[in-house]
C-alpha cells in the first residue's frame, strides 16, 4: 500500500468497495443490494496516464448501469470527465449545491 500512487490507491479502494458490496448482498437474507458507493479520491494531482485510467474505470462502471458511483474529487480534470456533477460553492455566510451535466 505504501508504494501505490494516488490513482492506484483509488483503484484499489474502488475494487475493495465493489467486492464488499457484492459480499454484503450475498450475506443478506433478503434480496438486498448496494446500488451506490461514494468514494473520496484522496489525492490532489494526477498524471495524465493515471487520470485516464481512473476516469476509464469510472466510465466502465457507469456503462454497466448496475451501480452508481459518486466521487468526491478536488482534481478539476477528473471532475470534468464525470457527466453529472454536484458542485459545492461557498461564500462567507453559506454554501449552495449546483447540479451540472446531464
Amino acid at each position: 500500500m505504501r508504494t501505490l500512487s494516488g490513482g492506484e490507491t483509488f483503484q484499489a479502494s474502488l475494487a475493495l468497495a465493489l467486492a464488499l458490496s457484492e459480499q454484503l448482498a450475498g450475506m443478506s437474507t433478503t434480496a438486498a443490494s448496494l446500488e451506490s458507493i461514494v468514494l473520496d479520491e484522496g489525492f490532489g494531482t494526477l498524471d495524465a496516464a493515471t487520470l485516464d485510467t481512473v476516469a476509464a474505470t469510472l466510465e466502465n462502471l457507469a456503462a454497466r448501469g448496475d451501480r452508481m458511483v459518486g466521487v468526491v474529487t478536488h482534481v478539476p480534470a477528473l471532475a470534468e470527465r464525470i457527466p453529472v456533477r454536484f458542485e459545492v460553492h461557498k461564500d462567507a455566510r453559506s454554501a449552495r449545491v449546483e447540479r451540472t451535466g446531464r
